[in-house]
């Protein structure tokens, strides 16, 4: 059997800026991200260097990254910080804090052939700083001017430096005028006075600007159809420059956009530009002497991008093979309701086949055998972002790689032809939703499950049945044999365990299962939690930023032939709406099940314990109309409804009323609202609300007390933890709030609230206890309070449970714990016969995982210990709970910006799987209660077979000896 070993993998998230190195040798590519991370890649294999990730909070966003040799210099926290890296090994050079004020652009700014400083435009300043060690060389706050006529102040949005000793300095009053302001490198003083030049067309700066050549301005304007273009240095209008006179036209609704390069910061602008009049329409623009010229079109392009090295610039252009059109896809889609409310206009590549080719800037002419092709077919994303890295070969040819990031956040590094030398996928950077699957059957494990699975055909047909399935074992049987003695002659290096889809198959002991992720970008992996291999992955198009999910296992692998099958809830944000995914969660593959359209939006959903005739569990969804879908829907479905509906119980939450509300269904498949609990909103609101887990399994249903009587557990699988915040922030007035709520009944069984305490609440709830984690502002520090609720010594009804027959309230138990450490997630562990003992899993901002076993937060555990108390093994009251290092699961594998740690029962008692995710994802095992079902690695099997053998040995030679005896006292 194979070692596990615990597995992370690491993720830097999707891609706000990138660099390569302009060298055929380079190792590395440093990137900044949306997640707020600093990297760099090694080019050859796309593994992480080095990384450094700040807050999550937007303190942390990038605003801006530039490269300089072996420094990349940072801009974050709305441009409070200036960073710079060494980009090797990642070390920080410098870190300086700047003053508060709304972040524009930031510039390299060359003099005399060196580039010396940084500078950094705000709204109402700007600042230069030493390349070198990031001090102050001088700021100076910009002219603000308010313009009556507008009510509007001047908005700086551009910077340009080319070497010359000045710095200019963009402003625009929008649809009034432009501002030119001139620095001197030297002194920040303003050179030149202010030159006001009349834009009345112009809205904004960034995009439909840009800086060409020795400081000229070029500005397109959608209404007059014209591009205008001025000097910075000595004109005092705008030229306008008519696009029929080059035979060019804006498409209709488009926002047009200039991209311009500067290949080196001590030198000019080129002269050439890329216009972009539609999505798929570039053109490749020269302004030179005066003279607009049309270099070349580009009407397929999806993508743009300059790249330079040495004294050659290229443009590279990233094309459809086939044609582009714009609309929706025919791919995976948000279902006919989301998709009328979204009337936006996309390309859309028919064969998902792209090209790169690169062109020379100077005459627009395809440079020969530089063509990269690539399909996205799998995926089925777009590119989003083309980073190049061009290098000059032995021969003074232009050779480059490219990097692709496409919508589903991955990142693809090519090299020509189109040979991936790495992807990665960088949506796993933000996991929001995940399920573990078992592993199907091995084809004679399937044989044995359908021998048994089916009706009994006759004595004969069992018979010959039950032959062909014994042939089929030993055939299996013979293949394993044979697969060991061949493996075994060969060197370990040699041995291949890769896993793939076609060879999964359950272990012995379900360890390895399939995990289903879905991440926020709209895409679903199934990974192997044993290897972390990518099984299959799958792209929903059309899912907006910000969509809610939920995933839902209908059925597991356990009915055989029916595959398994996994449903996902899509919820938008914007709308409301919802579409369902039914999908195989083994192979990827969307089912042919049909689902319902969902019309309405979603306000709750319930996985019911009966099945259809496929051994589908019946998934109910009610919308805003309280109104109820399900799915299946089959007369057989139905049936079984109406049957139980009077047992079903749902529940709806409105946090922004303060309103939990109860209902019933009734025959009819109509809802009924059965009670009401109001939290007032002006006080307090609801934060979160937890029920126990579905699949939850209970041992034992009392604890054995001291004088060996039994207090029994309040088991009440129905029980809501809601947990309410005080909407006063203030530090004295602020508290936290528990409310158990009985979620047939609306009975509130406990309530209590937590003065001076204040969120993020983390919370577990798991068989008859609640353990709920916060800040205490009094104190100022982090404290646990567990409940647990017992019915007493004597159990009120011990062979079937009702929420309508409760007269008597559970004892409830409390004690408080003082923790050091906050805390970013909470999990407890699960078994599959609730046998082991229970630990709490506790994510820490360090990215260690703390296994924390419950019995040290027991609200038993005595201040004097007692007899009984010893005699029931409960640990003294201490209100301190201490982090061991020895108690962490993952060691020096941290997992950054933790958010949600899921478990899973194996095959098993003594062993549960854990997936922690965040900025990471790790998977290991652990053993609360050890491996008690798992004989030790150092059993010694040879002794314990000699004795054995012995034993048995021994006794064949003593019934020889005793029936000699028996003989021989027959004969006297």
């Amino acid at each position: 059997a194979r070692v596990f070993s615990p597995r992370r993998q690491q993720y830097v998230g999707k891609l706000k800026f990138a660099s390569l190195e302009a060298s055929q040798g380079s190792k590395k590519l440093i990137v900044a991200t949306e997640k707020n991370v600093v990297a760099a890649l090694n080019s050859r294999s796309g593994e992480i260097l080095w990384r450094h990730v700040d807050k999550g909070t937007p303190e942390g966003a990038i605003d801006a990254m530039l490269i300089h040799g072996q420094d990349a210099i940072t801009v974050s926290n709305a441009g409070r910080i200036l960073r710079s890296w060494e980009t090797n090994i990642g070390g920080l050079n410098w870190e300086m804090s700047l003053d508060t004020g709304s972040f524009q652009v930031a510039s390299l700014v060359g003099l005399q052939d060196a580039v010396k400083y940084v500078a950094v435009l705000k709204k109402a300043a700007i600042s230069l700083h030493y390349l070198s060690n990031g001090h102050q060389k001088w700021v100076e706050h910009l002219p603000e001017r308010q313009e009556i006529i507008f009510n509007e102040s001047t908005q700086y949005q551009l910077l340009y430096s080319h070497g010359t000793g000045v710095i200019y300095v963009l402003g625009i009053v929008p649809q009034s005028h432009l501002n030119i302001l001139t620095f001197s490198v030297e002194d920040g003083e303003i050179t030149k006075q202010v030159i006001r030049i009349a834009a009345p067309w112009l809205k904004r700066l960034n995009g439909m600007c840009g800086v060409v050549g020795e400081a000229v301005l070029v500005c397109v304007d959608t209404d007059t159809h014209s591009l205008y273009v001025c000097s910075l240095e000595t004109e005092q209008e705008m030229k306008q420059i008519p696009l029929q006179s080059l035979d060019l036209e804006f498409a209709d609704g488009f926002q047009p956009r200039i991209l311009a390069t500067q290949p080196s910061v001590i030198g000019a602008s080129r002269t050439q530009f890329f216009l972009q009049l539609s999505p798929s329409h570039f053109s490749l623009l020269q302004y030179k002497h005066g003279l607009l010229s049309h270099l070349r079109d580009f009407q397929q392009a999806a993508l743009v991008s300059f790249a330079t090295t040495g004294e050659k610039t290229v443009a590279a252009v990233l094309t459809c093979r086939s044609e582009l059109k714009l609309g929706s896809s025919d791919g995976l889609h948000a279902g006919s309701t989301l998709e009328d409310s979204r009337k936006q206009e996309s390309l859309t590549c028919s064969n998902q086949t792209y090209n790169i080719n690169l062109y020379l800037v100077e005459t627009g002419q395809r440079l020969l055998d530089t063509t990269i092709t690539f399909n996205l077919e799998q995926s089925g994303a777009k590119p989003q972002q083309l980073y190049i890295q061009v290098f000059l070969k032995k021969d003074d040819s232009v050779g480059y790689r490219a990097l692709v990031q496409t919508e589903d956040h991955m990142l693809m590094f090519l090299q020509q032809p189109g040979k991936v030398v790495w992807s990665r996928e960088e949506s796993l950077a933000e996991v929001v939703s995940l399920e573990m699957v078992d592993l199907p059957l091995t084809g004679a494990q399937a044989e044995l499950e359908g021998e048994f699975g089916k009706k009994a055909d006759g004595l004969l047909g069992m018979f010959l049945k039950r032959l062909s399935s014994q042939l089929i074992l030993l055939q299996a049987w013979t293949a394993h044999l044979w697969k060991m003695f061949y493996d075994a002659r060969k060197p370990r290096s040699q041995i291949k365990n890769e896993i793939n889809i076609d060879n999964l198959a359950r272990d012995e002991f379900n360890l390895q299962k399939m995990m289903v992720m879905v991440t926020a970008s709209g895409k679903l992996f199934g990974i192997e939690s044993s290897s972390g291999t990518i099984l299959w992955k799958q792209y929903l198009r059309n899912v907006r930023p910000g969509s809610s999910f939920k995933l839902m296992v209908q059925r597991t692998t356990a009915h055989f032939p029916h595959p398994p099958q996994c449903t996902l809830l899509v919820k938008d944000k914007e709308t409301k709406m919802s579409f369902l995914y039914v999908f195989n969660p083994i192979f990827g593959k969307r089912s042919q099940v049909a689902p319902p359209v969902l019309k309405r939006p979603i306000l709750q959903t319930l996985l019911l314990p009966i099945i259809d005739q496929d051994y589908a569990k019946v998934l109910l969804l009610i919308d805003d109309e309280y109104k109820v879908t399900a799915f299946p829907a089959t007369k057989n479905v139905l049936r079984q409804l109406e049957e139980i509906a009077h047992s079903i119980f749902f529940y709806l939450v409105d946090a922004e009323q303060g309103k939990l509300s109860g209902f019933r269904l009734k025959r009819d498949l109509t809802t009924e609202e059965s009670w009401e609990v109001i939290i007032p909103t002006e006080v307090q609101r609801i934060v979160t609300v937890k029920g126990k887990r579905s699949n939850e399994h209970v041992h034992s249903q009392g604890r054995v007390m001291g004088d060996r009587s039994v207090l029994y557990k309040s088991l009440n699988p129905n029980l809501l933890a809601v947990v309410t915040e005080s909407t006063d922030t203030h530090h004295e007035r602020t508290f936290i709030g528990i409310y158990l709520i009985d979620g047939v009944t609306g009975r509130i069984i406990h309530s209590s609230v937590q003065k001076k305490a204040k969120g993020p609440v983390h919370i577990v709830h798991s068989e008859n206890w609640v353990v709920y984690q916060y800040w205490n502002t009094k104190a100022r520090r982090n404290e646990f309070t567990v409940l647990e609720l017992y019915e007493g010594t004597e159990q009120y009804n011990a062979t079937a449970f009702s929420s309508l027959d409760r007269p008597i309230l559970p004892q409830v138990l409390q004690q408080s714990y003082i923790f050091p450490s906050a805390i970013s997630a909470m999990e407890a562990t699960i078994t599959e016969r609730g046998i082991t003992s229970r630990h709490l899993l506790i994510g820490l901002p360090s990215g260690a995982i703390l296994s924390l076993p419950k019995a040290l937060l027991d609200p038993r555990r005595p201040e004097i210990p007692t007899e009984q108390s010893r005699e029931e093994n409960l640990i003294p009251y201490s209100p301190d709970v201490q982090i061991h290092a020895e108690r962490f699961i993952n060691y020096n594998q941290t997992i950054s910006r933790m958010r949600g740690i899921y478990t899973a029962p194996s095959g098993l008692e003594s062993t549960c799987l854990v997936v922690a995710y965040g900025l990471d994802i790790y998977q290991t095992r652990v053993y609360p209660s050890k491996q008690f079902d798992v004989l030790k690695d150092d059993y010694d099997y040879v002794l314990i077979s000699s004795v054995l053998f012995g034993l048995v040995f021994a006794t064949m030679i003593t019934k020889r000896l005793a029936q000699v005896k028996l003989l021989n006292r027959a004969w006297r």
